[in-house]
């Protein structure tokens, strides 16, 4: 269709019509032609698919921003090169914080025509969402999603950027060994505080193996719902045990009220150690809750503080009187990657997408990952980081070579 629609535009300014149009129509026709011939280019769609309402919709928001801000970017840039400078239109979809709904909105995506979805956020959303995808050889990138169930079922056309909680929980484990030791190993008992879904539910698993092996004693692992309304009891529980290390792996709305409902009950352990703590690195918890939120350390995503990109991502977020976190520049980073699979590709071709995406070695991303190695989908070179909240910011603790300041733990 876009080849027969060209090839009429062109006819209307042939030589033999200009001729007979007069000087008048041939003056039109030279200036509108350049106009005519670039708005023929079509836009590649490319889905972005985040919960922006219901229970997830702060996080959503952030990625959907981050999308957003790489999608503008590059069209500002000229487009997709290889496409002959064609657009990227972006196609939204909002998961409402359930796989259900992140199903239908790939149904919808496919049927109007994007060429590969990034996003999900939640576990449950991602897996529901790429098994979608997969009817349709639609390549699905993973933004946040942390399962390791995610790459487990050999979905060719599902890939995952950063790290799994896998990968997570050995590094932040290591890392918090490492960090205990170097304060003279203050903390030796723990208690976990995780969301019954699965991801906390996972995640708890791993760590109720893997503390025992690093000398650490878990006195209980506490389970609760998502949305929770009330922290009381846990932290009533939490008091009782008196422990050492608090790990809380939740979501943004649970793990504010818990940091709130310890902070209240006058609750201070050594540590609040998070694994993928979902407010432990967002700025809008700093913002608004910034006495509960003081010391708290996570291992998590997190770009690339040296990087001059990810520091005007940053600023340009912020300026927008926004709050900052992760799912910013993973979003960014994953929209990046994705445009660099289309461009080496040269087409939108669900099929070229995936070859591309598989050999990819792309290292023009912001986050703390050497250049792209995907094994079965996952990007094998991606890991998390440690920050601790200190003061009014979000400041990397942990590794060396990426921090910006020294850990304070255990907390004064």
């Amino acid at each position: 269709m876009g080849r027969s629609v060209q090839d009429s535009a062109l006819s209307g300014v042939s030589r033999r019509t200009v001729l007979k149009a007069g000087a008048a129509a041939a003056a039109f026709a030279m200036v509108g032609a350049p106009s005519i011939l670039r708005a023929q280019t079509p836009a590649v769609k490319i889905g972005i698919l985040q919960p922006v309402t219901g229970a997830l919709a702060h996080d959503g928001d952030l990625g959907r921003l981050g999308a957003e801000m790489a999608i503008n970017e590059i069209n500002a840039a000229g487009g997709l090169k290889a496409l002959g400078g064609a657009k990227i239109e972006m196609l939204f979809g909002d998961a409402r914080s359930t796989p259900e709904a992140g199903t239908q909105e790939v149904e919808r995506m496919q049927a109007e025509g994007v060429c590969a979805i990034v996003g999900g956020f939640a576990s449950p959303i991602c897996l529901a969402a790429s098994q979608a995808a997969a009817r349709y050889d639609l390549p699905y990138l993973v933004d946040v999603g942390v399962s390791d169930q995610i790459m487990a079922r050999g979905l060719t056309n599902t890939f995952r950027f950063s790290p799994g909680f896998g990968k997570v929980t050995q590094v932040a484990l290591d890392n918090l060994t490492k960090i205990n030791e170097l304060a003279g190993k203050p903390a030796k008992t723990v208690v976990l505080v995780h969301e019954d879904g699965l991801f906390g539910s996972g995640l708890a698993k791993l760590l109720q193996t893997e503390l025992p092996k690093r000398g650490f004693k878990i006195l209980e692992t506490i389970a609760h719902p998502t949305p929770a309304r009330d922290m009381s009891n846990v932290a009533l529980r939490i008091r009782s045990l008196n422990p050492d290390l608090v790990i809380p792996s939740n979501y943004y709305g649970e793990f504010v009220l818990l940091a709130r409902t310890m902070q209240q009950q006058r609750i201070k352990p050594k540590g609040v150690y998070a694994i993928l703590g979902g407010a432990a690195s967002n700025g809008r918890f700093v913002k608004e809750f910034p006495q509960a939120a003081q010391n708290v350390i996570d291992c998590n995503h997190w770009h690339d503080p040296q990087n001059p990109q990810a520091q005007a991502l940053r600023k340009a977020v912020e300026a927008q009187g926004k709050s900052f976190a992760y799912n910013v520049p993973l979003n960014y980073s994953n929209v990046l990657l994705l445009v660099d699979a289309i461009e080496r590709a040269g087409s939108a071709d669900r099929k070229k997408i995936i070859e591309a995406l598989n050999s990819s070695t792309f290292a023009g991303h912001i986050m703390p990952y050497g250049p792209t190695k995907f094994v079965n989908g996952q990007n094998e070179g991606a890991t998390p980081i440690n920050t601790q909240i200190q003061g009014e910011d979000i400041k990397v603790i942990f590794p060396e070579y990426f921090a910006e300041a020294k850990a304070n733990f255990p907390a004064a």
